[in-house]
């Protein structure tokens, strides 16, 4: 079953991104995803099974959601 993400959602990832933040904020869902780095503000086209892998929490509204 794929994980509820939704717009605006932080992301933490169990690996940083090049620029060493890790934490990402999704812009657009489906099967394919873009979602933006917090610290240098880059975005990035991921596919769902490719970010599934990679999330390691969840954040919507300040608060953690459950995988």
């Amino acid at each position: 079953m794929p994980l509820n993400l939704q717009v605006n959602d932080q992301i933490i990832t169990k690996k940083n991104h090049p620029c060493g933040g890790n934490t990402f904020e999704i812009l657009r869902t489906g099967i394919d995803f873009r979602i933006k780095c917090t610290t240098c503000e880059k975005q990035i086209w991921i596919t769902r099974a490719n970010l599934e892998k990679r999330v390691k929490k969840i954040v919507r509204d300040g608060v953690e959601v459950p995988k």
